[in-house]
């Protein structure tokens, strides 16, 4: 089920769907089969959502400033 439509998704609409499948696969109301499909599409659409999510992150950048506050430049996001 990789056809990956998930990358034509945007991040919010990525996201709404894998809070379905979620919501779908707790309920516990799906067959096997069905349970092992979603469970792949959700996973497809969670790889997506994070590496779109690290993209953005790495675009943020910080702003930097000297004694008297004001902006000097910017600086790559460093997360952790």
């Amino acid at each position: 089920m990789s056809d990956n439509r998930a990358a034509e998704l945007s991040f919010e609409d990525a996201f709404k769907e894998l809070e379905r499948i979620v919501a779908r696969l707790e309920s516990g109301d799906a067959a096997l089969q069905e349970a092992i499909d979603l469970y792949a599409r959700g996973d497809e659409l969670r790889r997506q959502c994070d590496a779109r999510l690290n993209a953005a992150q790495a675009r943020i950048e910080a702003i930097r400033s000297d004694a008297d506050g004001r902006a000097t430049g910017t600086t790559p996001f460093a997360a952790g």
